[in-house]
């Protein structure tokens, strides 16, 4: 028994197994961010910000904002469904389900002052500092 050679096919064997995990948890990543909605975030003075989120197929009644702790939580029920129906063919590529993207706030956001407006698909959210937290300016005598 050459041991040079039990040990190369022990290294291919973990390699392939490796390999096919390495598949296995892209695979996972692309189903759990399919369910994540794409977001903007933008400082827009030194004394507001704003997130902008797609939400495409989602009703402005199917989404939920929530402010708990330090986290901004965006929730939404999504009911797309793509389908085509042929004589010789079905297709059916549906995007429906529950998603959901999380925000941490800073100490300086006002929680009471977050406002929010959809349009076309997409929320916006506006929020301040909290009024102590504002940038001032300062006149020199």
């Amino acid at each position: 028994m050459d041991i040079v050679k039990s040990g190369q096919e022990v290294l291919n064997k973990v390699e392939e197994k490796v390999e096919k995990g390495l598949e296995v948890v892209k695979e996972n990543f692309r189903n759990v961010a399919s369910h994540l909605p794409f977001a903007n975030l933008a400082k827009k003075d030194n004394d507001s910000f704003s997130i902008e989120i797609d939400l495409p197929g989602v009703q402005k009644e199917d989404i939920e904002l929530k402010v708990e702790d330090d986290y901004l939580t965006v929730s939404a029920v999504r009911h797309y469904k793509n389908e085509v129906k042929e004589d010789d063919y079905y297709l059916c590529e549906s995007n429906f389900g529950m998603i959901s993207r999380s925000f941490v706030l800073s100490n300086n956001i006002d929680r009471n002052s977050i406002e929010a407006k959809y349009e076309n698909g997409r929320l916006y959210l506006t929020m301040e500092k909290v009024e102590e937290k504002k940038a001032k300016s300062i006149s020199i005598k």
